[in-house]
């Protein structure tokens, strides 16, 4: 089987999209597949090489321009690999891959992160559609993709060929407690309303301190925020982005999702990996990440004051904080990127199945015909 991933980059600027993509390939080359990855090139292309997968360079910029050089590339690349799958993680790369096949010269897989992304409907071009849980499955059913072609494969990133183990992993000294989210600097990530909650329990918890690991574009609006909010501003932390947020998971007593939206939540698995007590918002796939409230915190999205109680209830609570450090660290073999290389991989041997039955047929028919 010759499989090619098509990505928009492969940099190592913690994209969860990117990150899913490069475990795959790398642990699928290592079973002896074939396996090529196109994109516009980024820093895990060594860790590629390493693994002996080959990187065709594909940019895939949306300008008219940039468009046409990129379908006269594809083209290149498909004629060159001859890959019997192709699997698309974003949405450029789906409809590339979707209407320059020909007859069905190959198979062709996507994988839902962002449902929420108007685009994210471009991913039913595909043969299979893959959603990363059962919350973005419904939501792509409710938006008129067949459910016959969708997979559920739920997203796991544990023991990734990308970073070592989390025991290998150095604890950096934080004040304690330490509050700490791994976020982009996205309003819809819910970092105003996190910075809000602190500002709620900062006076009745002199000691805590919080840490808002990650950059985006949103991050002048959220140090604004900070600025504004008199002396606790000193006890919260922008580190902005961090190759090896494991060190800060490490070090942290409650670890903070507060999305607005999350297809699945990747970063909640590390962190239950690391052993943080968790609050997250009650959104889309986060519930399923957190065993439905038996490895977490859940608390509705936007909403600040509940947030701040659920905080202050683990902050005064020591035995209730261990209990639930303990809880997430319950039941994590299911997020082991291993078993999600090895789903995926029986997607393909389905429609490589009947992509070859078909190809059984009509060669009989011309046969006959001749």
């Amino acid at each position: 089987m010759r499989i090619l991933h098509i990505t928009n980059h492969v940099q190592k600027i913690g994209n969860g999209i990117v990150n899913v993509a490069v475990d795959l390939a790398c642990l699928q080359a290592k079973k002896g597949l074939d396996v090529a990855v196109a994109s516009a090139g980024g820093e895990y292309e060594t860790l590629l090489a390493n693994h002996g997968i080959h990187h065709f360079q594909l940019n895939q910029s949306r300008t008219p321009v940039s468009i046409l050089k990129a379908a006269w590339r594809y083209r290149e690349i498909i004629k060159e690999f001859q890959p019997d799958i192709v699997h698309g993680h974003m949405m450029t790369g789906v409809l590339l891959a979707g209407i320059l096949r020909n007859n069905h010269e190959y198979s062709l897989v996507s994988t839902v992160h962002n449902e929420f992304q108007r685009s994210a409907i471009f991913m039913g071009l595909a043969d299979r559609v893959i959603a990363v849980s059962h919350a973005v499955a419904d939501s792509m059913i409710r938006r008129g993709i067949p459910a016959k072609k969708i997979r559920v494969v739920a997203n796991g990133t544990l023991g990734s060929p990308r970073h070592r183990k989390m025991e290998d992993y150095q604890p950096l000294k934080l004040h304690h407690p330490a509050i700490t989210t791994v976020a982009g600097m996205y309003t819809r990530k819910g970092i105003g309303e996190l910075i809000e909650a602190f500002r709620l329990i900062a006076q009745d918890f002199p000691q805590a301190h919080l840490y808002l690991v990650g950059d985006g574009p949103d991050r002048a609006i959220f140090e604004t925020m900070v600025q504004n909010s008199g002396r606790i501003r000193q006890r919260i932390h922008f580190e902005g982005f961090q190759p090896e947020p494991q060190r800060y998971m490490l070090s942290t007593d409650i670890f903070v999702l507060a999305s607005h939206c999350e297809s699945f939540g990747l970063v909640l698995t590390e962190a239950r990996e690391a052993g943080c007590a968790i609050v997250a918002s009650d959104v889309d796939g986060i519930p399923e990440t957190l065993d439905h409230r038996q490895a977490g915190i859940l608390v509705p999205a936007k909403d600040s004051q509940t947030l701040a109680n659920a905080l202050a209830q683990l902050l005064s609570d020591r035995k209730q904080l261990q209990n639930w450090k303990f809880r997430a660290k319950q039941n994590l073999e299911r997020f082991s990127a291993t078993r999600v290389s090895e789903e995926t991989l029986t997607i393909y041997r389905e429609l490589t199945r009947k992509y070859n039955a078909i190809n059984t047929i009509k060669n009989r028919e011309f046969v006959v015909g001749k």
